[in-house]
């Protein structure tokens, strides 16, 4: 008898059912063979064959409908199993086996443990009636241990494959989420930056046209009003600029690098409002990353923006400091307001990369500082 072909396969999908196609023509090649005396020995196994087919198929389905048809086909063909030349332990084996395959969720093992002791009970059965001798009891249990050995061990592949299944739909979905965050905070870092870059334009556009009213109407300075309404001109071009390129840079993750943009937007505001601005770099230059350096540029400008409006024309002292992470101070002299004027939101910006932000006097002056260690 060929044991690897008795060997049930997955009851789900199409190999499954090849296997099964394949392992029913086994069984019936080896009952071809069978050369009992009497005819009902015929009958058994030819109804035997037809229930253990219908277990099958509701295996998967009717886990409990297949147990008691393929109990009823494993215990009645133990029964028969010494009547010479019955080869009735092939359905034995094969019912016994897609027991042993089934999940009994709850249950466990105990349908499986309750089917062999039936079939074994049916073995001694059948030896003792029709004359068998200890050896062939001992051999028929050795192989019904074999193959539900063998059953039980393609339960479990299968519910580790089950299992697999589910994990990496767990993890799809997870991915999935993960990703459906990663775009909704990168929509949010993107907001807070345009926000933050269109404060700092306007904020500055405000400055300029509050002065060229003022020249206007304290002066008549017509000339000196139309030379701010040009600068205000720049400025609007510029934020708008800028705002495209802060949706740029967070698209692409790809800024500018910190130290080079910190001195372009000081040299701008020193143009824009003829307020000397002096910058000093300390510590070995590092390439930070995108949300460090947008947000650390956005302190800077904010600050800028401040100092341009509560002490207008004063001196400005910028300091970028690379150690053991990077700070951005700036210092301007003369002003002394508090700092709710949108540095409370660079304080939230800075937070999202792990950064402080700091502002108040410092003697006669304002120091803002905002700084992000290293991870």
């Amino acid at each position: 008898m060929n044991l690897k072909a008795l060997l049930p396969t997955r009851p789900h999908g199409e190999s499954g059912w090849v296997g099964r196609v394949l392992t029913a023509g086994v069984v019936v090649a080896v009952l071809a063979t069978a050369r009992p005396a009497d005819a009902w020995v015929w009958v058994v196994l030819s109804v035997s064959f037809v229930v253990f087919a219908v277990g099958s198929v509701l295996m998967a389905s009717r886990p409990y409908a297949a147990l008691a048809l393929l109990s009823a086909v494993a215990v009645a063909n133990a029964l028969i199993a010494g009547y010479p030349q019955s080869n009735s332990l092939a359905l034995v084996l094969v019912a016994i086996t897609d027991i042993a395959v089934i999940d009994f969720k709850r249950h466990g093992n105990r349908p499986i443990v309750a089917a062999g002791i039936g079939v074994a009970a049916a073995y001694a059965g059948s030896a003792w009636w029709f004359g068998q001798p200890d050896t062939w009891y001992f051999t028929q249990l050795l192989w019904t241990a074999v193959l539900v050995a063998f059953g039980l061990n393609r339960r479990q592949s299968e519910v580790q494959a089950r299992q697999t299944e589910q994990l990496l739909e767990q993890t799809r979905l997870a991915q999935s989420e993960h990703a459906r965050a990663a775009t909704l905070e990168e929509r949010g870092r993107i907001a807070r930056d345009l926000h933050d870059v269109l404060a700092h334009s306007l904020g500055a556009l405000s400055v300029q046209l509050e002065v060229a009213e003022a020249l206007l109407d304290e002066r008549g300075d017509v000339n000196g009003a139309l030379e701010r309404v040009r600068r205000s001109r720049r400025l609007a071009v510029q934020g708008l600029t800028e705002a495209r390129n802060a949706v740029a840079a967070l698209r692409a993750d790809s800024v500018p690098d910190l130290a080079q943009a910190v001195a372009a937007l000081a040299e701008q505001h020193e143009k824009d409002h003829g307020t000397a601005v002096r910058m000093g770099v300390t510590g070995t230059v590092a390439r930070t990353d995108s949300g460090v350096t947008v947000a650390l540029l956005n302190a800077a400008r904010e600050a800028l923006t401040n100092a341009a409006r509560h002490a207008p024309g004063q001196p400005i002292e910028i300091a970028l400091a690379y150690a053991d992470g990077v700070q951005l101070s700036v210092r301007n002299k003369g002003a002394t307001v508090g700092d709710g004027f949108g540095l409370a939101g660079m304080r939230e910006r800075l937070a999202l990369v792990g950064g402080t932000l700091t502002a108040g006097p410092d003697g006669d002056d304002w120091l803002v500082v905002a700084e992000v260690p290293d991870e």
